[in-house]
């Protein structure tokens, strides 16, 4: 048997729309071969085997996940690289750099853009850039003391289509706002690097995405606030929602996620510090 494991993934993280991905401690087996009890026989449109055959994996490919679908963590990201790098696994028997550039650049196309996919390959928190139809990813440096916690608020009814999500957005941006997420991005980046709270927390203002996602999801919209006022060091939109993730310290993650809104669940996560990794 061939698997790998893959974490989830929430991107954007405030201001870095299309840009940032953080890796989490959220995973989605894949795999070929016999698949495990609980899991799931891909069919040729699921985009796992999309990937797997996009590479070219043969035979069947399985699926056993715990990221829901729909809900802005990253799901479809995911499964694509567990596809990709079970095609290049079952090929080369390893996962070597080149072969991860190979994953990289199946599921990112596939995704067409590598901020979830290249958080769930890599791990950690990353940013990721297009050029020439070629994508990037770059690892960002982490300099807490000890490693944040991730809440993540998932609202119980509600669901989200990304790219109905992304069609409500504005498609001119005003000079200032543009300056705004710059700016934001670069203090969020910065902050991590250097540990510091408070530049995390402004870094991840926005005025590109969120305030008309939200506005779709008003429940949302309160759970991020309840966050903030709760103490999260930053809260945001993951992905295109309507999941809303906080990062806060370890200690404080349990009385965040019990003062969140009662309309949706609450998983405690951490930053998956590795990506794709091989499984038995």
């Amino acid at each position: 048997m061939t698997a790998v494991r893959v974490p989830a993934s929430s991107a954007n993280l405030g201001a870095g729309f299309d840009v940032f991905g953080m890796a989490l401690t959220l995973y989605a087996d894949v795999g070929c071969g016999a698949p495990p009890n609980g899991a799931t026989v891909a069919d040729e449109h699921h985009p796992a085997m999309v990937a797997f055959r996009r590479l070219g994996g043969h035979g069947e490919l399985w699926v056993q996940s715990s990221i829901p679908m729909g809900r802005g963590l990253g799901y479809s990201g995911a499964v694509r690289v567990g596809g990709a790098a079970a095609a290049v696994l079952q090929r080369e028997r390893v996962l070597t750099d080149t072969g991860r550039q190979e994953i990289l650049a199946a599921s990112a196309d596939l995704e067409h853009h590598a901020d979830n996919a290249g958080a769930s390959l890599f791990g950690g928190v990353v940013a990721a850039v297009a050029e020439d139809h070629e994508f990037r990813v770059t690892s960002l440096p982490l300099g807490f003391a000890s490693m944040p916690a991730v809440v993540a608020w998932v609202p119980d009814a509600t669901t989200t289509s990304t790219d109905r999500s992304r069609a409500t957005l504005p498609t001119d941006v005003a000079l200032a706002d543009a300056v705004f997420n710059i700016g934001r991005a670069v203090t969020f980046a910065a902050g991590l690097a250097a540990g510091d709270i408070e530049a995390v927390r402004l870094g991840t203002g926005d005025r590109l995405h969120q305030q008309w996602r939200l506005a779709r999801v008003p429940e949302s919209a309160a759970a991020l606030d309840a966050a903030l006022s709760a103490g999260a060091w930053s809260a945001w939109l993951s992905g295109s929602g309507p999941t809303i993730a906080a990062l806060c310290a370890q200690g404080d993650a349990g009385g965040l996620a019990a003062a969140l809104p009662n309309t949706g669940h609450t998983k405690i996560l951490g930053i998956d510090p590795v990506g794709v990794t091989v499984i038995d």
